[in-house]
């Protein structure tokens, strides 16, 4: 996944492009707004994290100009400002989404993969093991019989089905039910969630795991000696 991250501030970028290449990212640094702009317009990338208060040209405007050109590329705002007006007028100039600072790095990383998701239109039909996702119709069966599951159950199991064999954290599960818009997960309705998911899954041949501290995972069941729970 090749990332254009434009940030002036050179520690944080240094420590931003390392973190994001730990991630599974290919990174390209550009320290200001003309850097970023030739680039974006020059290179092909996966995604791209703007900081608004970029020298030479604000990140707004790189956003503006490169629009034109890519509309559908994934845009991230990085920026210092919090304020309502602020925030709008990112989405408006063409942003994908944005975080303000400071922020922890396992959030960017969860907005930017849920980008990523959302910029790559997945295929109709999922077939694991005897689980088959029909993503047009929103429908999911097991061995043929068809199971009937809320609207937050199939945006839980979609995003863990797209996920397969990796974790999924809390973050990323209320990113999910968010964008369907819902309002986030309060107490423990996740693990309930869960719960319901791993009765209905059952006879699949797949198994829904707790990642202990981190979140959880589908898998092929005996694919591994991890606990679940």
């Amino acid at each position: 996944m090749n990332l254009l991250l434009a940030e002036d501030d050179a520690l944080l970028a240094d420590a931003l492009s390392a973190q994001l290449r730990g991630a599974g990212f290919t990174v390209e640094h550009a320290p200001n707004g003309a850097v970023a702009e030739y680039l974006l317009l020059k290179q092909p990338f996966d995604i791209a994290v703007l900081d608004i208060g970029l020298p030479m040209l604000d990140g707004l405007s790189v956003l503006r100009k490169v629009r034109q050109a890519k509309p559908t590329l994934p845009v991230l705002l990085l920026t210092a400002l919090d304020a309502l007006d602020d925030r709008v007028a990112g989405l408006q100039a063409g942003a994908d989404d944005y975080v303000t600072k400071p922020f922890d790095f396992p959030e960017l990383e969860a907005r930017l993969h849920a980008l990523l998701r959302r910029s790559q239109p997945p295929t109709a039909a999922l077939q694991l093991g005897q689980l088959l996702l029909d993503r047009e119709a929103r429908r999911a069966s097991v061995a043929g019989q068809a199971i009937e599951l809320s609207g937050r159950e199939w945006s839980l199991l979609e995003l863990l089905a797209n996920q397969r064999d990796k974790v999924v954290t809390k973050e990323q599960i209320n990113q999910a039910w968010s964008g369907e818009g819902a309002e986030p997960a309060a107490g423990n309705a996740i693990e309930v969630y869960i719960h319901r998911l791993r009765r209905k899954l059952e006879g699949s041949a797949l198994v829904i795991r707790t990642v202990r501290g981190l979140g959880y995972l589908l898998e092929t069941e005996g694919a591994s000696g991890r606990t679940g729970a």
